[in-house]
């Protein structure tokens, strides 16, 4: 299906300006120029078969439309109020609708760990379900102490869903008290699950699974998600929540739980599904869990539920982000003050902080624990992706022709547009599921493109869950040519069938005479290694070192052929860098760099050196930064992007310094600037829709995968 807009077209199709989107974007000052475009046509339909051969997208004239992104509504009035036209963005054709389904195994955990991820769908005006394992009934105390109330799991659970509904009606019309219709719905072997739509936004829904929750962090507790997973217990029993008009008690069997969530997702028939980390790692001192024991093993049956749904004909390709829970916690915070600020506000209303608007129901119209600390433990100041913040899944081939890969249904899927080309062909999905999201892409010497990420195995029941890196190459040189069968590199971990590994996704610099090196973060918070010789063979693993590292490390290769690594700690980065081309990475270096928020990218600099340049953000601000290296530490003082526009996670700019810079604004949606024009104060253009992971910049345009699944591709401004 055509992807690009016409090469000649971008001065005409682009960019209405106006100062107003400012107040969406940018915390503080906006001293840059910023302007809205519409959505880049996508690659494929998301109901479509896998398939290379092109298709037509309908003319803006032609497509059935769907309502415009809730955000546009305000600026409009804003901009009619200062006597000028605001810049709405354009309606997507309704085939072109994300669905977004989110499982998570508490009340709360969706709002402390995944917004403003939430929101920026909400005000998108796509559908977008909220899934709930466990009644996180706890004590069943609503209350800051233990003994001011009496015990009441059933209540305590009511007042987390009336928390609930107050949030997300307060996101999604303005109001807390916006009504929700309750209703049940059918579940496996006989029992029921609460479907809560919230009347003004019917697109908007809620799925209540109401199971016992731990009631522990990390004690032992068999009758829970982790001791069904494990066989400690044959079945989990249901904790209903007071005024649930789920009628009757049940149990649950692990494959009753796996069949219960797999149905879920084959109703509402995602795009997108949001869940968080299965894999968090443990303290290596205790051996203690790093994250809850619910949002672990609540994790992992989402995992086996998808898989199970990838297996299922004719439904959409569905994209997944994870995100980190608890372990956010000691890290750099990412979100600038406006985001953390709406956040924290939804969090109050969830808490019901100020005791007013009663719900008229005796155990409370809010969860009383969190009121006492909404913030959490620094929760509302940051959201961090587990998995899947890789700025090099593009690829260019040695004619010219572009290749893009991501995860899709546990496959990767592929993309490609031919050189001198405007149209994107794909997606294609390869053999072998499971992957994780989140892949890197290197081109080798000869011409033929490898693809790298991690792989959770499901096959081998609960003592054999265990994820581990894996490869796969094109068998030719070609631009199409076949890929090859995945091959496991294995995982540098010890008793890694405990599940408990927190590996980070891979990065892979190749040298000019074949060699590569893998190199990814290990649960011991350091880097560690493969290296590939030339004759194809894979060394052992070796540690590289380093401390307190966390985030997934970057590569890069410099135009002499010397290969560079930058791991973020929570105070500074750290470097690796060979000393001679082809030559071992030696580290690790302090570079001498602040603190970030420890999402990086990396791309060979323009500098007549040959170095290369990383790109990061400045905690609490989303600003963007970037150093240069010619070796391993900055060649000057990092720079300061002034005027840029807030928001988090990686920053990527074209290789060589030429192209497209592109990085996730506040409001979610993709921002772009040409790189060397304006210095150091990009020319922002906002893009009008939803992706996931990272965008990809190069010299022809940028690349992201939206939340309906498919290659968005904006072209560079010529």
């Amino acid at each position: 299906m055509p992807v690009s807009r016409p090469a000649a077209a971008p001065s005409s199709r682009r960019r209405v300006v106006t100062p107003l989107v400012t107040a969406v974007l940018v915390a503080g000052t906006f001293a840059g120029l910023l302007s809205v475009t519409a959505s880049p046509a996508p690659a494929s339909a998301p109901d479509s078969a896998p398939s290379s051969a092109p298709s037509s997208v309908p003319s803006p004239a032609q497509a059935p439309t769907a309502a415009a992104p809730k955000a546009a509504a305000p600026k409009a009035a804003a901009a009619e109020a200062a006597g000028s036209k605001a810049p709405e963005v354009p309606p997507r054709p309704a085939h072109q609708r994300a669905s977004v389904l989110q499982i998570v195994a508490h009340p709360d955990d969706d709002l402390f760990f995944m917004n403003p991820d939430i929101s920026q769908s909400l005000r998108s005006g796509n559908p977008l379900t909220s899934v709930y394992l466990t009644s996180g009934e706890a004590d069943g105390m609503n209350a800051a102490k233990r003994g001011v109330v009496a015990p009441d799991k059933a209540g305590y659970a009511e007042a987390r869903q009336n928390g609930i509904r107050a949030a997300y009606a307060e996101m999604a019309t303005g109001s807390r008290t916006s009504p929700w219709d309750r209703t049940t719905i059918p579940t496996v072997g006989g029992a029921s699950a609460e479907l809560d739509t919230l009347r003004a936004e019917p697109h908007v829904t809620l799925v209540w699974v109401q199971m016992k929750e731990a009631g522990s962090t990390n004690g032992d507790s068999p009758h829970s998600l982790n001791g069904l997973w494990h066989g400690r217990v044959p079945a989990l029993a249901s904790q209903r929540a007071a005024g649930t008009p789920v009628a009757a008690d049940f149990t649950y069997t692990k494959d009753q739980v796996v069949d219960v969530i797999t149905g879920i997702l084959e109703r509402f028939r995602p795009t997108f599904v949001r869940m968080q980390d299965p894999s968090p790692g443990t303290y290596p001192g205790s051996g203690k869990l790093r994250d809850h024991q619910d949002h672990l093993y609540g994790a992992r049956f989402a995992q086996a539920a998808l898989d199970r749904y990838a297996r299922v004909p004719g439904h959409p390709h569905v994209g997944v982000q994870n995100y980190l829970g608890y372990p956010t916690t000691t890290l750099p915070h990412t979100l600038d003050p406006e985001t953390s600020g709406e956040k924290l506000k939804t969090l109050k209303t969830y808490s019901w902080l100020d005791r007013v608007n009663d719900c008229g129901t005796a155990a409370g119209c809010g969860d009383l624990k969190v009121a006492v600390r909404p913030t959490g433990n620094g929760w509302t100041s940051t959201v961090r992706y587990a998995r899947g913040t890789s700025t090099t899944w593009v690829q260019r081939d040695r004619t010219g022709g572009l290749h893009a890969f991501a995860v899709l249904d546990g496959h990767l899927a592929t993309w490609r547009k031919p050189a001198g080309g405007d149209t994107w062909h794909g997606p294609e999905l390869q053999p072998g599921g499971g992957l994780d999201s989140g892949v890197t892409s290197v081109l080798r010497p000869d011409g033929r493109i490898a693809v790298f990420g991690t792989r959770t195995r499901l096959d081998g029941g609960p003592a054999e869950y265990r994820r581990e890196v894996v490869t796969a190459e094109r068998t030719t040189a070609g631009p199409e040519g076949p890929f090859g069968p995945w091959r496991s590199l294995g995982t540098p971990e010890r008793g890694d069938a405990a599940g408990t590994s927190d590996i980070s996704a891979p990065t892979v610099t190749v040298g000019r005479d074949g060699r590569a090196t893998l190199v990814l973060r290990d649960s011991a918070h350091r880097l560690t290694a493969r290296e590939q010789g030339t004759d194809g063979t894979w060394g052992p693993w070796r540690v590289l070192g380093g401390a307190d590292v966390y985030g997934d490390p970057v590569a890069a290769t410099d135009s002499s052929g010397r290969g560079y690594v930058f791991a973020s700690t929570p105070k500074t980065v750290l470097v690796w860098a060979a000393r001679r081309p082809g030559g071992p990475l030696v580290g690790p270096t302090p570079t001498g760099l602040p603190p970030t928020t420890l999402a990086l990218s990396a791309t060979p600099a323009t500098d007549a050196d040959g170095g290369v340049r990383l790109w990061f953000r400045k905690p609490s601000s989303g600003d963007l930064r970037s150093a240069d290296f010619s070796g391993t530490g900055p060649v000057s003082p990092y720079r300061e992007l002034t005027g840029g526009v807030a928001g988090f996670g990686p920053v990527s700019g074209a290789t060589g310094g030429e192209g497209m810079l592109a990085v996730r604004s506040r409001t979610g949606f993709l921002a772009t600037a040409p790189l060397g024009r304006g210095g150091t104060r990009p020319q922002w253009s906002l893009e009008g829709f939803l992706f996931s992971g990272a965008p990809d910049a190069g010299r022809e345009g940028v690349a992201a995968i939206g939340l309906d699944g498919r290659l968005h591709w904006t072209p560079a401004i010529r």
